[in-house]
């Protein structure tokens, strides 16, 4: 008797335990969800911005390569990136729907073009991240998708008066195959991405991407996206 009680109040702990739990990891994504649609308000507002980007990539964890560039963006979806390191003076440009980019890979001799495919592993990142999948729309589609089909099995979500920072799990955001983590920092001032670390499974690091120096709404005209 004394041993089936025991087992019952072991049952109960464990049932109010997985409900704390799942009540808590529900919270999370209400709340990641709920900063999402404030990132998706905050960019349909937008009309262009400018940002500086390091990005910086991983093999078994250590540091393999890094990039920095100038990144510009204007709706609808014309897009322009400088690069500094390791290519300087290397230019993309790019516009929506189009199958092929724009790479001058002297600015100085702005005659000197090339046309490529945006599938060409030329225009890719390490990663594989082609230059239509590089803007903050793609990147807040991403996060919805993600918060809505996959399993959210963590509950990490920090908040204060600047930042918001959670742990988002995702099938990877170029070809929508491996789970991965997501540990991303977002600015409440602008609602957009500081920071995106990108994790496999075993928590290995595979990519970190700072983003700093926003200039929304510069009124970047047209002709800055012509080649």
């Amino acid at each position: 008797m004394m041993l089936k009680v025991s087992l019952t109040l072991l049952a109960l702990a464990c049932l109010i335990l997985c409900s704390e739990n799942l009540e808590a990891v529900t919270g999370d994504e209400d709340r990641i969800l709920a900063v999402a649609k404030n990132m998706e308000a905050a960019f349909e507002k937008l009309e262009d911005y400018t940002c500086d980007v390091e990005q910086t990539f991983y093999q078994n964890g250590a540091e393999d390569q890094r990039y920095v560039f100038k990144f510009y963006f204007k709706k609808k979806k014309k897009i322009r990136v400088d690069f500094s390191q390791p290519y300087s003076g290397l230019t993309i440009f790019y516009e929506d729907a189009d199958k092929e980019a724009t790479v001058r890979p002297f600015r100085s001799l702005s005659p000197l073009k090339l046309r490529l495919s945006i599938d060409n592993s030329l225009l890719k990142t390490l990663a594989g991240q082609r230059i239509n999948q590089t803007d903050m729309g793609y990147f807040i589609r991403f996060i919805f998708k993600s918060i809505r089909g996959v399993e959210q099995k963590g509950n990490e979500f920090r908040e204060d008066g600047e930042r918001v920072e959670f742990l988002l799990w995702a099938m990877d955001y170029i070809e929508d195959k491996s789970l991965e983590k997501y540990r991303i920092l977002i600015s409440k001032k602008q609602w957009l991405p500081l920071r995106i670390e990108r994790f496999n499974l075993k928590g290995q690091r595979l990519e970190v991407t700072d983003i700093r120096n926003y200039a929304l709404d510069s009124h970047l005209q047209d002709k800055f996206f012509v080649p």
